[in-house]
């Protein structure tokens, strides 16, 4: 099952990878437009201007979704946010993988300004930095150049959670354990981001303080993931499951459902059909199941029959990105036989129960 990230708008596919809008990255698009309309550039140009990096932005992250997928690694969707894009994967990259992955998007970039530069030369119509001060029709293609180097520079500062980050952590991991390579390169991203956090108190720049807000962010969770991560390492997906859960029939009305909802904590049901697991139904694809049809529409038309299934001996520390990314409950079966559920919530408390000391014994499959 693949979850969109809330708060987002589909504008299509490309190459197969859906491609979305965050409401907030559409409102500074037209900020942006409209602060600007007072310059020399005309608006027409403006908007092309405005529209050519935020794609130059896109095409970095499709670098990095096409590289993924030749190292056998879906993308779920790429997002576009007011600071950047995202490729969301399926699942993480190795250390192998994720160098060659990070590096392709500033590569994309460095790709599109050498071949504006090459044909601003070739043309006569470079001009100097200093011309550049004002933005003008005449000056935009090399402004353009310009913002794909910035990009592509910019997005290699070696700080998690950017590419910098990530190559570095790459390099890292060669040479010591994968936990402490992203707890270093980890705490490198934090101390960036004070930095750029005091440059941007000094200067009042209200950009710099934003994208030091979200570095740090980033390599908190980056260094928080990774501790995790250790904690799950060589643990199977069965040693962290719910063994002790409701299914719901797929003659089930939403009614019953919601009556099964309120009755427990469990938020995610799978659906059965005699012995046989045939789909899933969550809260939030309840909720929105009674607003549209009513409670008395039968959940087999509403479930989604495209679940995320773990095997019983999947290692956790690949289980939990696919369980994040499902942005519901995954189900363990063994073939056709369902033995429980995992949820982020008791992946949490399973870390949380390594990190104090206590070690759950597998349960047996």
């Amino acid at each position: 099952m693949e979850s969109r990230m809330p708060g987002t708008l589909s504008v299509g596919q490309f190459f197969g990878i859906p491609l979305r809008f965050h409401f907030t990255f559409v409102l500074l698009f037209a900020f942006l437009i409209t602060i600007s309309l007072a310059g020399a550039q005309s608006w027409v140009g403006n908007t092309i201007f405005i529209a050519a990096i935020f794609a130059s932005v896109f095409v970095h992250e499709m670098g990095h979704a096409l590289v993924s997928r030749r190292y056998g690694i879906r993308t779920l969707e790429i997002v576009m946010f007011p600071i950047g894009g995202i490729a969301r994967l399926e699942k993480n990259p190795g250390i192998r993988e994720e160098f060659w992955i990070a590096i392709a998007g500033p590569a994309v970039n460095f790709v599109i300004a050498a071949g504006l530069f090459a044909y601003l030369a070739g043309t006569g119509q470079w001009q100097s930095i200093s011309k550049m001060a004002e933005a003008t029709d005449f000056n935009m293609l090399q402004r353009i150049a310009v913002g794909n180097l910035v990009l592509g520079l910019f997005n290699l500062l070696p700080a998690l959670p950017m590419d910098g980050g990530r190559i570095l952590r790459s390099l890292l991991a060669r040479y010591r354990p994968e936990a402490e390579a992203t707890q270093l390169a980890a705490r490198i991203g934090t101390g960036m981001a004070v930095l750029m956090g005091l440059a941007g108190l000094v200067t009042f720049n209200i950009f710099l303080l934003f994208i030091a807000f979200f570095v740090y962010l980033g390599a908190s969770q980056e260094r928080a993931m990774s501790i995790g991560k250790s904690a799950m390492q060589g643990m199977p997906a069965r040693s962290a499951m719910i063994t002790e859960f409701q299914t719901l029939n797929h003659g089930d009305t939403l009614r019953d459902a919601a009556a099964a909802l309120l009755a427990s904590t469990q938020q995610d049901f799978p659906i059965v059909l005699g012995n046989r697991v045939i789909g899933l139904l969550g809260r939030a694809r309840l909720l929105r199941a009674l607003a549209q049809d009513g409670p008395d529409a039968y959940i087999s038309a509403h479930m989604d029959r495209d679940f995320v299934r773990i095997d019983p001996e999947t290692d956790l520390a690949e289980a939990m990105p696919r369980v994040a990314a499902a942005g519901s409950a995954a189900l363990i079966m063994k073939g056709d036989e369902l033995l429980g559920m995992l949820t982020m919530e008791n992946l949490t408390e399973f870390i949380l129960l390594r990190q104090m000391g206590l070690r759950p014994e597998p349960r047996a499959s």
